[in-house]
């Protein structure tokens, strides 16, 4: 039984940057804490023991209370909110394509409240009223194709040609790309991620298009030897918020089953 890790996997630079901060806070000796979790990763945030970004009122209330603010929003989520906010200032509205209850989303919406609309697929874009000027932004984590939906749903609304900025994350479209090249050529895939991660959901989608024995795993625990029963490939990637150490447990889970069934392993 063959373990084939996809090309791109694992800690993105946004997720690595904030780690990095707080480990960074955690040396001063200060008591460090995170306005939610800082990456949707239980057990990586376990392991720091004590984001995505917020809206601008809930910045200003932390800057009183604190000593020190350290703002460690990806900046691939800051360039969603400085446009949207631009656009608001224009008079025009913002149409962002998204889960409306995702933190991202709602820290966006904080920054043009009273001219953005958030919708999760093309299909909510014909509950819009008609849209001036529009501006179309995506989730970071978002399917490139539901994005390119939406942008095509919003020419219909819109009274001149919608402005459309693609702002799903390089990292998250690398990592949705070699889990789609290498799904097609496994009989099991696991995805290592949290169960409330959004870019790992998306990379649970994309690997069920070509490999229906596709899960998404927590830790090596989630495994179960019954899954792989037959399978003579097994494919592994990871979310962008899964530290390496997690990633490293999984692979050495497998070969585990797969030395105890006489079979050998590569990556």
């Amino acid at each position: 039984m063959e373990v084939l890790l996809a090309n791109e996997y694992g800690f993105c630079f946004g997720v690595e940057r904030a780690v990095e901060m707080v480990e960074g806070a955690l040396e001063v000796g200060s008591p460090v804490r995170t306005l939610g979790p800082l990456i949707h990763n239980t057990q990586e945030m376990q392991r720091l023991e004590c984001a995505h970004g917020v809206t601008p009122q809930v910045q200003a209330e932390l800057e009183k209370r604190a000593a020190q603010v350290v703002d460690a929003t990806c900046p691939f989520v800051t360039r969603v909110q400085r446009l949207a906010e631009r656009a608001a200032k224009d008079g025009r509205h913002v149409i962002v394509a998204g889960n409306p209850d995702h933190p991202e989303m709602i820290g966006v919406v904080g920054y043009a409240p009273s001219n953005t609309f958030v919708v999760r697929d093309a299909d909510e874009v014909a509950n819009l009223p008609a849209l001036h000027a529009p501006l179309v932004v995506s989730q970071t984590t978002l399917k490139l194709k539901t994005f390119l939906e939406v942008a095509e749903a919003v020419k219909a609304k819109a009274d001149i040609e919608p402005q459309v900025v693609n702002t799903i994350c390089s990292a998250t479209r690398d990592r949705q790309d070699a889990a789609r090249a290498l799904a097609g050529l496994v009989d099991v895939f696991y995805i290592i991620g949290g169960k409330h991660s959004s870019n790992s959901i998306k990379l649970l989608a994309v690997c069920q298009e070509q490999c229906p024995h596709s899960f998404l795993i927590e830790t090596e625990d989630e495994i179960n030897p019954a899954d792989l029963t037959g399978a003579s490939r097994v494919g592994v990637t990871a979310g962008a918020s899964t530290p390496n150490w997690l990633i490293d447990q999984v692979i050495k889970r497998l070969r585990g089953i797969a030395a105890t069934r006489n079979f050998s392993s590569t990556d």
